[in-house]
This record gives C-alpha cells, sequence and structure tokens, in this order.
C-alpha cells in the first residue's frame, strides 16, 4: 500500500480530529501543509475543487472529509477499532451529530469579538481580512449557517452538561467505555476552544470533561515525516488507483456507473468536483478524474452530507 499522506495545517480542527486518529492508530503517515484559505492550486488539483480541510492521499485516491477518512483509516488497521463491534451504530451516529451539532457551537463560541481579539491578536490587518472574507465564501451556499453567539452560549452548558454526565456514569475511560470515533469526534470541536485562552473555560469548568480530554489527546499523532505538495502530485500521477470496493446497493436517485456527474457537500464549503462516477455505495461515493498535473485520480466522498448531481 501506499504511504498515508494528509494534506492539513496545524491550526485547523478537523485536521487535529485526523491526527488524533492517526496517533490512535499508530500509523505513521507523510504531512503536506496547505494553506489555510484560497487559493489552494495543489489541492486542487488532487480533489477537483474540494477545499475543505483535512483531505487523505493514498497513492491516487483522494478521501475527502473526515467521517470517510476515519472508515478509510479502520481499513489500513483494523485494531485497535474507532468503530467497536456492537457499538457500531452509536460511535458513528455520536460522531455524526458532533461534528455537525457541537462542532457548529464550538465555531460559534470562538468567533465572539473577545475570543477573536485574542485568537488573532498576531495577524496582520490584511491577513485577519483574507481569512474573513474566506470563510464567508466558505459558508456561502450551503444548508449550514452561522449560529449566533448568544445562542451557543445559551446551549453550552445542556451541552457539555450531558456529555459530563455521560463521563460520569460510564465505568470505562471514554464516552461509550472504550475508545472509539465518538471521542475523537467530539475532542476536536474542545481543542479549537482549548486553543484560546479566551474560551479555554468553555472546556476547563467540566472536570469529567477535561480529565477525558486529556486521555483523548494523549493517542498523540502518529509518526509524521514531511512532504512537498508537488511530491504528492507526483506520488498521485504515477500511482495507479486502488481497486473499487463492492457494494449491490440500487443508488436511490438512479445514478449509475459510468455516468458524468458533480459531487458536492451540502453543508458548506460546497464547491463541485466533477468526474465519472465509478461507484455509490452506503457509505462512499467514487469519482473518476484526471488532471493534467496528478494525472487519473479516483476522488472518494461519503454519502452523509453530500450531493450527486448529473453533469
Amino acid at each position: 500500500m501506499h504511504e498515508l499522506i494528509l494534506h492539513h495545517y496545524p491550526a485547523s480542527p478537523f485536521a487535529e480530529k485526523t491526527r488524533l486518529l492517526l496517533g490512535f492508530k499508530q500509523l505513521s503517515w507523510r504531512s503536506v501543509v496547505i494553506p489555510p484559505v484560497m487559493p489552494k492550486p495543489d489541492l486542487v488539483a488532487l480533489t477537483g475543487g474540494y477545499r475543505k480541510t483535512p483531505v487523505l492521499q493514498i497513492g491516487a485516491d483522494i478521501y475527502c472529509d473526515t467521517a470517510l477518512i476515519a472508515r478509510r483509516l479502520e481499513a489500513v488497521k483494523a485494531v485497535p477499532a474507532l468503530f467497536p463491534e456492537g457499538q457500531e451504530f452509536i460511535s458513528a451516529s455520536f460522531a455524526l451529530w458532533v461534528d455537525s451539532v457541537v462542532f457548529q457551537h464550538a465555531v460559534s463560541l470562538a468567533f465572539q469579538p473577545e475570543a477573536i481579539a485574542v485568537r488573532f491578536a498576531k495577524f496582520p490587518p490584511e491577513a485577519m481580512k483574507a481569512f474573513v472574507a474566506d470563510r464567508a465564501a466558505l459558508f456561502s451556499g450551503g444548508t449550514a449557517g452561522r449560529l449566533p453567539a448568544e445562542i451557543a452560549r445559551h446551549n453550552w452548558p445542556s451541552i457539555m452538561g450531558r456529555v459530563e454526565q455521560q463521563l460520569a456514569r460510564e465505568s470505562g475511560d471514554f464516552l461509550f467505555g472504550e475508545p472509539s470515533i465518538a471521542d475523537f469526534a467530539l475532542a476536536h470541536g474542545l481543542w479549537f476552544l482549548k486553543a484560546s485562552p479566551a474560551t479555554a473555560q468553555l472546556v476547563d469548568a467540566y472536570p469529567a470533561v477535561s480529565t477525558w480530554f486529556a486521555r483523548v489527546l494523549a493517542f498523540g499523532h502518529g509518526s509524521e515525516s514531511p512532504l512537498s505538495a508537488v511530491e504528492a502530485i507526483d506520488i498521485a500521477r504515477e500511482a495507479t488507483p486502488a481497486a473499487l470496493p463492492v457494494d449491490d446497493l440500487e443508488e436511490p436517485n438512479g445514478f449509475s456507473a459510468g455516468q458524468q456527474v458533480v459531487i458536492a457537500a451540502t453543508d458548506y464549503g460546497v464547491d463541485p468536483v466533477a468526474g465519472e462516477l465509478l461507484f455509490a455505495g452506503r457509505e462512499e461515493l467514487i469519482l473518476r478524474r484526471e488532471d493534467e498535473r496528478a494525472g487519473i485520480v479516483h476522488v472518494h466522498f461519503p454519502r452523509l452530507g453530500f450531493r450527486i448531481e448529473a453533469a
């Protein structure tokens, strides 16, 4: 198998989620640091337009969205399990809820004016302006809107109180006893809040959560080594995409393999990716596309949170 290559940047919460997954699995990986804002020409050469962070590359196969990345890492190394036997539904469903609802609250709280002043204190005014414009574009056109800060503040004690209660009642060290994708999904939003002294207390005020959070971070990031974006593109161009998975699902909207389609996220970062539909399974969608720099690549998306349209 080709090396695992993560395209990410240090301050990205969802990238931190993936780095922790790599640490939990004790995997070695190559690190390609990408810009936090558009343009991202090297990343787009691989994805065809998908711009969110992170992206996992394995040879000429490109995996978008951490929900699918987690499943791919599970296939790479089954033990320790992210989806423990008997907890597949609850762990995946909790992670889906956290990645949308709880993370939306964390972002709103992290971008209150007083928190922004601390978080971006060292940013030049031009960089700050570019970041704000980029994030406005990121959230344009999708179903996810900005949660008002007053609602996030109002809801936060209920959310964290429930987590505190779960941890107090659970006999193990993690949300559902043994570690699972649920723990890493919750941890990355809290990591984003802990990164600033202006919002750290939103986590620190909950003792059981704080103890659990330190336990999750202790998994680390695995073994990483740097790789340039140009080298990653060269690897994709010289590799052959992996064999397609098998799934007997009859695609519910009538799309079929070989059809030219567009796939895009539905919540935010809805930039479309066009190509030939190769596979439409219960959990995964795969497009074939050709790029003048990256060659023939297979771009993988989760079904949940993405849409297919005829090109």
